[in-house]
């Protein structure tokens, strides 16, 4: 006989951008009952509560005083992340934030360390790590498909809204660090980084920038974020010995492409090591095929609202949890020190030890 398992009751703190995205996956998720929506703004509030079945709460205080709930989402701005995530786990709730986790490294130590004391679940939304085609990636890096990482290059670029108590870097390069965080075999653990930014519109922030990442054994990563583009690109290139992806978000014909084309390393290391042969020696390259692998169909969202779900119930470290979270918190700070230091390669202040936790 099936045993019935209680629905988790959560709670939405924030009802602007983000905050209906994850309202509504919490809304229809076999694993979740969604409680309440919070925000100052009652009008907003309300508008989400009624699309979702939901009540109405103004006040983190009153919410955490008034529900009976296990768990709040947190969608508001990054600068009041930490206050709200630390209120709710003194008061015994799981919480779920939205990227990035604070707005300094040790405003998300205080909150990873806060949930570790209280044997609680403390996850980041990076909802790119549940995408199929990050999954897959994950996948074919893991199998050798690729051999080993040489490069990465990223690009997101949009007409985008210029963010007002933050620069391009801290809204979109989160997304960019989640996803190298969760692919990497070694995790996002650079040895060094630098950053350029540019402010064309004389907004007091950088809306353009470039981040350049030095990953361990000699491979390089560069991330381009621009708020001021009017083409809108979605790419991740990953050049390994053995072959090459591309990632395509915005096709959605043919998403992850391998392709079996590059230079032949063995080859040009065999004819570079002759000297009688050297003089002669020429580029080998390898052209072979390419092909897309198949991509199941799922809500990226949902995968994530039911992960949150089942690292409470079997008291695990999420997908996504605070140990990642702070590593991209770290990369982010040291890319802010760059920028204030005319773009020095900047050393990545790691998280301690027992903060690392790998879900």
């Amino acid at each position: 006989m099936l045993r019935h398992v209680r629905k988790l009751k959560v709670a939405v703190v924030g009802a602007g951008y983000w905050g209906p995205n994850l309202a509504r996956n919490f809304a229809a998720s076999p694993d979740w009952d969604l409680v309440a929506i919070c925000d100052r703004d009652d009008e907003r509030a309300r508008a989400l509560a009624d699309r979702t079945g939901a009540a109405v709460e103004h006040s983190v205080d009153e919410l955490l005083d008034r529900r009976q709930i296990d768990a709040i989402a947190i969608a508001t701005p990054a600068r009041t992340h930490a206050d709200i995530a630390m209120a709710a786990l003194s008061a015994g709730k799981h919480v779920l934030v939205e990227k990035p986790l604070a707005d300094t490294v040790e405003a998300g130590r205080r909150m990873v360390r806060a949930a570790q004391q209280r044997g609680l679940i403390l996850m980041a939304d990076h909802t790119y790590c549940y995408t199929p085609a990050v999954v897959k990636i994950k996948e074919l890096i893991e199998n050798g498909e690729l051999g080993d990482v040489l490069y990465v290059d990223s690009v997101r670029i949009n007409l985008g809204l210029v963010q007002p108590d933050v620069d391009v870097f801290w809204d979109l390069a989160p997304h960019d660090l989640s996803i190298l965080d969760f692919v990497l075999p070694d995790g996002l653990a650079p040895d060094g980084v630098t950053a350029q930014g540019a402010d064309p519109l004389g907004s007091g922030r950088s809306c353009v920038g470039y981040l350049g990442l030095t990953l361990p054994a000699g491979a390089l990563a560069h991330v381009h974020v621009n708020w001021l583009s009017p083409t809108k690109i979605r790419q991740l290139v990953i050049g390994g010995s053995r072959r090459t992806l591309l990632w395509d978000d915005l096709n959605p014909q043919q998403r992850v492409s391998v392709f079996d084309r590059g230079v032949d390393l063995q080859r040009q290391a065999d004819m570079l090591g002759d000297s009688s042969r050297r003089k002669a020696a020429q580029i080998s390259y390898r052209l072979g095929d390419t092909w897309a692998p198949a991509l199941p169909e799922y809500e990226p969202l949902g995968r994530m609202v039911a992960e949150f779900a089942a690292s409470i119930r079997e008291q695990r470290p999420a997908r996504t949890d605070g140990g990642a979270a702070l590593r991209v918190l770290a990369v982010l700070e040291a890319a802010q020190r760059s920028l204030t230091q005319g773009s020095r390669c900047q050393s990545v202040t790691r998280p301690e030890p027992s903060l690392e936790v790998v879900g």
